[in-house]
């Protein structure tokens, strides 16, 4: 199990399959250098140790810029991400081409922002401390060829004067959005899915009635819906919170007997950022908190038999949750409203 910790406190990380198109992820003098001077090992990295990269332009009137030309495996929906860190230089812009398009967004590392480069493409940018920010865009690919750009600066042409930042952690994944650094050092690298189950827990499940509880929160720009259940090991009968593929609701499932008791699904403002769910069951009485409100209750509907499995999908191993969850919980009763609360 893979953890991730925000600076408080940590979740344990479930990420599908990746793999880093590039062979050298943390290596930049292998990129093509335009105006820059490429100085590794100058600074401390994310990971934590010596080794981001400082870039350093010159003084010619023109472009200053790295470049990195690769083939992706097949088109469709890549995500290009890398680490930037601010020097005297305090903005940046990362760019992908291909087919005669140019793909763009617009860094500021003073205040941690990322714009629109004029192409409508996805961009997220995250703060990851000490002024590093993982810049991410993401966007088709209709071809095999394809030039990664990072300028010195959101100009593409200007005079330089030695101004630098810091660069770290490039990485090109098939995918609508970044998963978590894979490093490379002269080949492309798998990350490989993460799937987390655990079965023969009957004891600790009370069929008839009780509260699965979770504090979680979805991956921006995920589009896929991805679920976490108590079960009895198949879709008949189960319990079941559902983050959705539009990356705003939460559905929640209830089966008994292979039927469907209990089907609501709620919009949830903070899926990306973080939400704590308390769904409670009974027959005849069912509750969906969020964040200590209630959001919706169902007074008519029997409930499943035989639970015995937690796991990371919808009760049969599909739809796997893809996310990071804080807390997991799964109590024997149908906790009151002030518990729930």
């Amino acid at each position: 199990a893979r953890v991730d910790y925000d600076g408080t406190a940590s979740s344990l990380l479930v990420e599908p399959e990746r793999i880093n198109l590039y062979s050298y992820s943390d290596d930049f003098s292998v990129w093509a250098q335009t105006n820059l001077t490429i100085s590794p090992n100058e600074i401390i990295s994310p990971d934590g140790t010596l080794n981001g990269t400082k870039i350093t332009d010159n003084s010619t009137d023109s472009a200053h810029r790295m470049i990195y030309a690769l083939t992706t495996p097949s088109s469709g929906t890549f995500t290009y991400s890398i680490f930037l860190k601010k020097g005297t230089l305090t903005t940046a812009q990362i760019q992908v081409f291909n087919s005669g398009t140019a793909s763009s967004a617009n860094v500021n590392l003073l205040n941690g922002t990322i714009t629109d480069g004029g192409q409508g493409i996805n961009h997220t940018i995250e703060n990851y401390g000490n002024d590093w920010y993982r810049c991410s865009i993401s966007g088709d690919l209709s071809l095999t060829s394809t030039t990664i750009y990072v300028y010195a600066n959101q100009k593409p042409a200007y005079i330089g004067n030695g101004d630098y930042l810091y660069v770290w952690g490039a990485q090109l994944e098939v995918g609508s959005y970044a998963t978590s650094y894979i490093p490379t050092s002269g080949s492309t690298v798998t990350r490989v899915q993460e799937t987390y189950v655990k079965t023969g827990i009957s004891n600790l499940i009370n069929s008839t009635e009780g509260t699965f509880f979770v504090e979680m929160a979805a991956f921006e720009g995920a589009n896929t819906d991805r679920q976490i259940s108590i079960s009895d090991g198949s879709t008949s009968n189960r319990v079941v919170m559902a983050l959705l593929s539009n990356g705003t609701q939460i559905q929640f499932v209830v089966s008994s007997g292979g039927s469907i008791t209990v089907n609501t699904t709620q919009t949830i403002p903070t899926i990306t950022s973080g939400t704590k769910i308390a769904f409670s069951y009974k027959v005849n009485d069912f509750k969906i908190y969020s964040n200590g409100v209630l959001i919706a209750s169902d007074t008519s509907g029997s409930v499943p038999t035989g639970l015995s499995v937690l796991g990371f999908d919808r009760g049969d191993g599909n739809d796997i949750f893809f996310g990071k969850v804080k807390q997991l919980q799964v109590f024997k009763t149908a906790l009151t409203d002030s518990e729930l609360i």
